[in-house]
């Protein structure tokens, strides 16, 4: 499909997109997101911490990952979860303990995706036939789950590398580059940080899904996704640093903080999983 086409069709796109997405209940799909995305949160800081930790180092990526969330939510947020990262893992523990710990982690890590893939078959109205039953069902979308946050971290880890990579060249041609040139560099910086984000969310419209998404409408639905979080996602920093709506809550404040962070983040992942569907049926449906 031509680019041409894409653009003038964009318009009737969005409005049809913007009636599905009303209509399928999107703040009641993502407020349970949300909730089920704190029950998530320690366990999946913990295994994203220990995965990139063990190649990268558990200080360092503790450190990054405490920076971005900072910019986002701010440092009180920030410090909450910095709390959730503390490591536990030197205590001597029995086998069976560890096995238990584990299967806790990897229950609780999970959920949220595997929450996204029922709200993601929700939106692409997957016949029943098209989903296992019961109990195997739940093991497989957990692994798939799993396989979600292993992505995240190795996507975490190709942006560390590649952060440091350009903090080195940086440091290397500052002396011979003039201040305005210099600065314009760390456009890479947020370049990056959209290609992490369309990745991402590339592999859950296409895998997330119980049924067969064409990657046609995935690269597209995925882009216009991630232009969208990318927007969304200044404002809302703009909005937790100047108005501090956490502070109504006292020390309930980060939790709120979270999960307002989250609900939001998932109207838009929702309004883009939408939009990849609307594209599907429009151009590859007969």
């Amino acid at each position: 499909m031509h680019l041409k086409r894409l653009v003038k069709d964009l318009p009737s796109l969005l409005k049809k997109t913007g009636t599905n997405w009303l209509n399928s209940e999107p703040f009641e799909l993502s407020a349970i997101v949300a909730y089920y995305a704190i029950l998530s949160l320690p366990a999946l800081l913990v295994i994203i911490l220990n995965l990139v930790g063990n190649v990268w180092g558990k200080e360092i990526v503790q450190g990054e990952l405490l920076d971005e969330i900072t910019k986002a939510v701010g440092v009180q947020t920030a410090e909450s979860i910095r709390l959730m990262m503390l490591d536990r893992g030197d205590e001597s523990v029995s086998i069976f303990t560890t096995i238990i710990g584990f299967g806790t982690l990897f229950y609780g890590a999970t959920g949220v995706f595997y929450q996204l893939q029922a709200a993601f078959d929700k939106i692409w109205k997957t016949p029943e036939n098209k989903q296992e039953n019961g109990f195997i069902k739940m093991i497989f979308s957990r692994i798939k789950s799993f396989g979600f946050i292993l992505i995240i971290g190795f996507l975490l880890l190709i942006s560390f590398v590649l952060t440091a990579l350009i903090s080195t060249f940086n440091k290397r041609i500052e002396k011979f580059l003039p201040e305005s040139l210099f600065e314009h560099i760390y456009i890479i910086d947020f370049l990056m940080s959209v290609i992490f984000i369309y990745v991402l969310f590339a592999a859950m419209f296409k895998y997330l899904p119980s049924i067969t998404v064409k990657w046609r409408a995935v690269k597209i639905g995925a882009a216009v996704t991630a232009i969208l979080f990318v927007i969304g996602k200044f404002l809302m920093a703009w909005y937790f640093n100047e108005m501090e709506p956490g502070s109504t809550y006292g020390a309930a404040g980060s939790i709120i903080l979270i999960m307002l962070w989250v609900s939001y983040s998932s109207l838009i992942l929702f309004f883009g999983a939408h939009f990849t569907k609307v594209y599907a049926d429009t151009y590859f449906i007969k």
